[in-house]
């Protein structure tokens, strides 16, 4: 029997999921979780609420347990996960309960990374909605915890990213040299998307592509150069579209808020590689370049992907491009070293 491979580069899965039962009892049974329950009500149909309830109980094991995180990795060809919180920030929250809600998930991302720590990248949370509250708990979350960096939504209870009172966390996320994670939860347009789940499938990439919009275009982006942003989900319709963007910027003062075409920033962000398509992800790479491209599942929701590597070989990249998009430009952002040492299976 020959034995397993080699592998010459990291295969990173940038995109995996943590519950944190800790955090959830903090909320649970406060007037904020309930307003936000109501509205995700409103957002989905009585049948995507139920399948996402059944998903969320089946799911359990799997977004908690190590072990069985670490097996589906072996399963999917995936060496190392950067695994973060679900993305529900509870951005309503007061003060108090934010700084209890940050430091608990903190800890429970940190916790289950440190039982695999050679396989196991952990980035945390942060309360924008206090923003120089979330630039302690960054802090924090770097020197205590040994996150990587943190995850955030696409709007703070209604506020964008761009608005100019989250300019000390970029400036702090910049200082430290550590990621923001770019993932949206839910939609802004509510009941026109609640019908067979287009809140999903349509509705965030939209969300996606509406914040990193703002931060181009109000120049956050040219403020904080140094910023390393990485963005779930291929950067929703941007990066297929951005042609117009360019156009808007050349044609129309108003539009002129950055000092560079909207589409040279794509350049500074990375994205992940989950746009489901051999095609969409070769169109991803022509626009942002092979450099800023990471390999993503989603894991371990049913809109993610367990096949990554398969996927990423379908597109047809010449082997170094291929190998920097299965981990070598993660590696490289995440800062994290590879001995080469074979994979199970």
């Amino acid at each position: 029997m020959r034995s397993a491979p080699v592998v010459a580069s990291p295969v990173v899965d940038f995109h995996g999921h943590l519950a944190a039962p800790a955090a959830d009892a903090l909320v649970a049974g406060t007037p904020g979780f309930a307003a936000e329950l109501a509205a995700e009500q409103h957002a989905h149909s009585p049948e995507s609420l139920a399948a996402n309830r059944a998903q969320l109980g089946r799911l359990g094991p799997q977004l908690t347990d190590v072990a069985v995180r670490l097996a589906a990795m072996d399963a999917m060809g995936v060496d190392v996960q950067v695994v973060g919180p679900m993305p529900m920030h509870h951005y309503w929250a007061d003060r108090a309960l934010a700084a209890r809600l940050s430091r608990a998930t903190n800890e429970a991302v940190a916790d289950h990374c440190a039982q695999a720590p050679d396989r196991l990248v952990g980035l945390g949370t942060v309360p924008l909605q206090h923003p120089h509250l979330a630039v302690a708990e960054l802090s924090r979350a770097v020197a205590e915890y040994g996150l990587r960096g943190i995850s955030v939504s696409t709007t703070v209870d209604g506020r964008e990213l761009a608005d100019s009172r989250h300019d000390p966390v970029w400036a702090c996320a910049q200082e430290l040299g550590v990621l923001v994670f770019i993932h949206p939860w839910g939609c802004s347009l509510g009941e026109r998307l609640a019908t067979q789940y287009l809140g999903n499938t349509v509705g965030q990439p939209v969300e996606t592509t509406v914040a990193l919009s703002h931060l181009i275009f109000t120049g956050v982006l040219d403020r904080f150069p140094g910023l390393k942003l990485v963005v779930a989900h291929g950067g929703g319709y941007l990066p297929t579209y951005i042609g117009r963007s360019d156009h808007a910027w050349h044609a129309r003062q108003d539009a002129r808020g950055c000092r560079e075409t909207p589409s040279s920033y794509l350049r500074r962000m990375w994205f992940d590689s989950l746009v489901y398509t051999p095609q969409g992800l070769r169109y991803l790479v022509d626009q942002v370049g092979g450099d800023r491209v990471v390999l993503g599942t989603d894991h371990p929701f049913d809109m993610g992907v367990d096949d990554p590597v398969k996927r990423l070989d379908a597109a047809g990249f010449a082997p170094a491009e291929r190998d920097a998009i299965a981990g070598g430009n993660a590696a490289r952002l995440l800062g994290i070293p590879y001995c080469g040492t074979e994979r199970k299976g």
